[in-house]
């Protein structure tokens, strides 16, 4: 039964934090496009998160570091169009923000005043403290990352679990408590331990929302095209695949390709 437009109930940061509080679970995917997003939002999805993942994903790149601002806007205005009840959520890139309070000010407001997205997405801690705050001033709600943040993998070196020594450990718990103090409204935890993420979400008053931290947090966040399956040789131990579109589709095409070389398609009943 369709729900009309009017009934629908927006997620907004105060119905999240209300999430939290009755112990409710909150969803979130990536969406880079129309389409998909509009099938993620029928579907009753919390949070859409416009990534930086389109990196990978959409543009074939290695890492998350090549996406430009103008590009995340572009995907964010695709999902922005066909969402009615998500909150929708948008990575600030690579050089957008980083060790420039100005510059990421001036990146946050880009961002929602040209795609109509709801809130800013930025990885790290203590040390874009001053750009939080400055995006923050502006009334633009900010989501954290910690953990794993792609953005710094040339830093690290690897894509493996972060913080499982306890100095990085207790150094994430601050990050996290900072970030929450100076009013994110959410952080996301990537890639680590299930104990450390479980401390982490019941150490601060927002809601924290995992990607291989466990089940301890508040939510849960994949990248789509993992969840559908249409990625094939990405197999993090995190992931669970609900569909395999990868073959689906190549199935579907090769069956297409057959059909034309046969000229079985289009029939009769196909033309006009």
């Amino acid at each position: 039964m369709s729900v009309a437009k009017k009934d629908i109930k927006r997620i907004t940061t105060h119905v999240l934090q209300a999430m939290k509080e009755q112990g409710e679970k909150i969803s979130m995917l990536t969406a880079y496009d129309y389409s998909i997003a509009k099938i993620l939002d029928a579907a009753g999805i919390d949070i859409l998160l416009v990534g930086d993942s389109a990196s990978n994903v959409m543009a074939g790149h290695e890492t998350t570091l090549p996406i430009t601002l103008d590009q995340m806007i572009y995907h964010a205005q695709s999902v922005v169009r066909a969402v009615d009840r998500a909150f929708v959520v948008v990575d600030l890139p690579f050089g957008s923000y980083q060790g420039n309070s100005t510059k990421a000010l001036n990146s946050a407001i880009s961002i929602m005043k040209e795609s109509g997205a709801h809130a800013v997405k930025l990885e790290g801690g203590a040390e874009i403290e001053e750009s939080v705050r400055r995006i923050l001033s502006a009334g633009v709600p900010v989501m954290g990352h910690l953990g794993l943040t792609p953005q710094s993998i040339y830093k690290f070196g690897t894509y493996s679990v972060r913080a499982k020594e306890e100095a990085e450990a207790q150094q994430l718990i601050e990050d996290a408590r900072l970030l929450a103090e100076l009013g994110c409204f959410a952080i996301v935890l990537e890639k680590i331990p299930a104990e450390l993420g479980k401390k982490v979400a019941e150490s601060v008053h927002i809601p924290v929302i995992g990607i291989g931290a466990g089940g301890g947090v508040d939510g849960q966040v994949l990248v789509v095209h993992d969840l559908l399956g249409l990625t094939k040789d990405f197999n993090p131990r995190f992931l669970r695949r609900y569909l395999n579109l990868f073959e689906t589709v190549q199935n579907a095409v090769e069956n297409y390709i057959s059909d034309v070389k046969s000229g079985d398609f289009p029939s009769k009943d196909e033309q006009y």
